[in-house]
């Protein structure tokens, strides 16, 4: 009697856990259906809305493409010019202040002070419409600078700087390449700029005596790389000498060679040591590429500039937009005008 008591009451449990089950899973997709219902009763009510006053919004549209002509023909136009550059001896943040300097004389409209700064004519100076400069986005940067940090410091440090936070630490100033453009409404100036704005930098004192004392060491570490390469050529041959006098000596009689394997493991070694040294001098020999100048020019701007076109620049494609979606909020807010007019009722 109580063994069937026992299994009803079970049966009455899993009976409830699966009622409850069909009610959350029937809440569910009541849910998610509600969501697929209101997301197509709003496009339902765009595609009447757009329905009903497409003819409004269109006449806007076009009123403002026909102002936006009349501005695009009127336009001057405008020439962009670009300058790579790869800045040495943490002199990145100083490049930056300076351009900055440069776009602000420009939004002044310091024409003398263009003039005075980059050696032009009035004429030159005041066609002059922006000074721009960021980085070079990329990932090596981010992993190689982590490399660098990593061999730099101890292992507990380390450990307590993942790469994670040494990522969102980085700054635009610590990517390798930076590009600055300028713009302006003469296409025949740029060439003009580039010396001015590399001078700045390399005419600073403080940045020269680093540059100095890096060439210095870097000259240094080359000739002693190179001088432990003569020594361990000097080294060898002396072994080879040795060895050779030694083979000499076992030919003309019977003898046994106990330092033959020892003999063997310093030829060894020394062939590890000389791989060794060619990867250091290798490295040095790039950093001495690199780091001979305080920035290294890697592209400089054209002699003529590009002319910027593009439909986000074009007069007759923004004004239509413009006109297409004053109109459209012109008419949302006369929709709700009369909704509360009607609420109020």
């Amino acid at each position: 009697m109580s063994t069937n008591q026992t299994n009803n009451e079970e049966e009455v449990d899993l009976g409830s856990l699966f009622v409850i089950m069909g009610k959350g899973f029937s809440k569910l997709f009541n849910f998610i259906g509600n969501i697929f219902k209101g997301t197509f009763h709003v496009i339902i009510a765009i595609l009447i809305f757009l329905k009903k006053n497409i003819i409004k919004i269109s006449v806007a549209a076009i009123i403002g493409g026909i102002l936006g002509f009349f501005l695009e023909v009127k336009k001057i136009d405008t020439f962009k010019s670009e300058l790579l550059l790869e800045p040495n001896f943490n002199s990145t943040r100083q490049l930056y202040d300076n351009i900055s300097y440069y776009n602000n004389l420009v939004k002044q409209k310091d024409t003398a002070g263009l003039v005075e700064t980059f050696k032009l004519d009035k004429l030159a100076a005041a066609s002059l419409k922006e000074f721009v400069i960021h980085p070079i986005e990329t990932g090596s940067d981010i992993i190689n600078s982590y490399d660098v940090f990593v061999s730099s410091v101890d292992t507990t440090t380390v450990k307590s700087y993942s790469f994670i936070e040494f990522k969102n630490g980085f700054t635009s100033y610590d990517y390798r390449v930076h590009k600055v453009t300028v713009t302006s409404t003469q296409n025949n100036i740029f060439d003009k700029l580039g010396d001015v704005i590399i001078y700045s930098i390399t005419n600073n004192k403080y940045f020269n005596r680093i540059k100095e004392l890096s060439n210095k060491n870097l000259n240094r570490t080359d000739s002693l790389y190179r001088q432990n390469l003569t020594q361990i050529d000097s080294l060898r041959n002396i072994y080879m000498e040795v060895m050779l006098e030694e083979a000499k000596k076992q030919t003309s009689g019977t003898s046994i060679d106990l330092g033959g394997v020892k003999r063997t493991t310093k030829e060894l070694e020394l062939f590890a040591t000389t791989r060794l040294i060619n990867d250091d001098l290798k490295k040095t020999t790039f950093q001495k590429s690199t780091k001979y100048e305080i920035i290294n020019v890697l592209s400089s701007f054209q002699a003529t500039g590009t002319e910027i076109k593009g439909l986000t620049k074009n007069y007759v494609f923004l004004l239509g937009v413009l006109g297409a979606i004053l109109m459209i909020l012109v008419l949302l807010i006369k929709q709700l005008n009369t909704y509360l007019e009607n609420y109020k009722k």
